[in-house]
């Protein structure tokens, strides 16, 4: 059994696919969100679209870090987590402006104080007006904050996300056809839009990462913030402080700790789809926001049993690295749970996909194809690399 499954979490989420299988899967079952007839406005030429995410276990990072350290600007990323993983999945259908957002956070009182909350609710509002600039109106309507250390050990902060869609400006992912290229936008590095260098790690795999890299120092000082029925083989068993500097280099202009690489905020790409959908939308035949299932992520969205190559990734930013170093996974696991490099794939063709690279150059992203879509009788995932070749079917 893996270490991701000993510690009670599954980059698949096979029990809750299960739970949900007998509901109805929307108007579009390829698209990577589901949606509904516009049962808001009325109008048989548009959808309406409500999806819920969250920040996840990043959250405990950010607890540890704000204990050790006292800054509080750390839950400022935790809020753009938030938003960003639920944004990100929206873009994935075509969805990129006039958005509505309410937040659930919910708290144990006890170790969360008021300061923490008030980080927390501006920071959203603030990402929001950076957001604003670009293009990218998103509305916040507030939401949910709730006292329940009954239920919660530290906290826990997750948004809804709403917005009403033309039908004619949809990614449905039923474009996907033998023959497409793959581009891949990278995860890391820095953005025009972003303050500071992002590590890519992202909103998923956080429990892997979190007790991987840290050392038993957190689960004798923090026992709050993991579930004390796990096996101590598998809680905290890296070698690492939060505090401590990475000492590999890294793009940035000084140094960067290990906590900074894991709480790096969830980069979105909306500035780059806002564009992309104005100036190529015909060309987008789909789109992949590769979160929880990493690289495996396209594999449920696929319109037919493709055959998907990808043979030109990435190179492995550092965390991924510094993850896989202290828990011995193998590559395969480590496809499978992180985005190990790119967070958003989009299936084009190829003409497309160079000037697609270019304005995601142009906005500080790194881009390039990463693969391709072969016809096949049955679904499968092929993945090349100095790793050797996995294969996912």
């Amino acid at each position: 059994m893996s270490l991701y499954a000993q510690r009670g979490v599954s980059a698949q989420k096979e029990e809750v696919h299960a739970a949900i299988k007998n509901l109805d899967a929307g108007l579009y079952p390829h698209a990577f969100c589901k949606m509904y007839p516009d049962y808001l406005g009325g109008d048989a030429d548009w959808v309406n679209i409500s999806h819920a995410d969250g920040a996840g276990t990043k959250s405990i990072l950010a607890y540890l870090y704000w204990k050790e350290t006292g800054d509080l600007s750390v839950w400022e990323g935790i809020a753009q987590d938030a938003v960003a993983m639920n944004l990100d999945d929206l873009l994935c259908v075509g969805v990129h402006d006039n958005l509505l957002f309410s937040s659930t956070i919910d708290r144990n009182k006890s170790v969360i104080p008021g300061e923490v909350l008030s980080a927390i609710i501006n920071g959203t509002q603030a990402f929001f007006d950076q957001l604003a600039a670009h293009g990218v109106n998103i509305h916040y309507l507030g939401g949910e904050t709730a006292d329940v250390g009954d239920v919660v050990r530290t906290i826990a902060v997750n948004g809804t996300m709403t917005a009403r869609w033309p039908k004619s400006k949809l990614i449905t992912n039923d474009k996907i056809e033998a023959g497409d290229v793959i581009v891949g936008f990278a995860s890391s590095g820095q953005s025009v839009y972003e303050s500071a260098y992002n590590s890519g790690l992202g909103s998923n795999g956080l429990t892997s990462a979190r007790h991987d890299v840290l050392s038993k120092y957190y689960a004798t000082h923090f026992p709050e913030t993991y579930e004390p029925s796990l096996p101590n083989a598998v809680t905290y068993i890296g070698n690492s402080r939060l505090t401590e500097v990475y000492d590999t280099a890294l793009p940035t202009a000084g140094k960067t700790t290990i906590g900074q690489l894991l709480l790096s905020p969830t980069r979105t790409y909306a500035p780059l789809i806002k564009q992309l959908m104005e100036n190529h939308f015909d060309s987008i035949h789909g789109m992949i926001h590769c979160s929880g299932g990493g690289q495996t992520k396209c594999m449920k969205y696929l319109p037919k049993p493709f055959r998907v190559v990808k043979n030109n990734l990435f190179e492995v930013p550092p965390i991924f690295s510094l993850i896989q170093q202290n828990s011995g996974s193998s590559s395969k696991e480590m496809y499978q749970v992180f985005n190990m490099g790119h967070r958003l794939e989009i299936f084009t063709n190829s003409i497309a996909a160079n000037e697609m690279i270019t304005t995601a150059e142009q906005l500080g992203i790194e881009a390039k194809v990463v693969g391709h879509v072969d016809q096949a009788t049955e679904p499968s995932l092929i993945l090349e690399g100095n790793f050797g070749q996995i294969v996912y079917a």
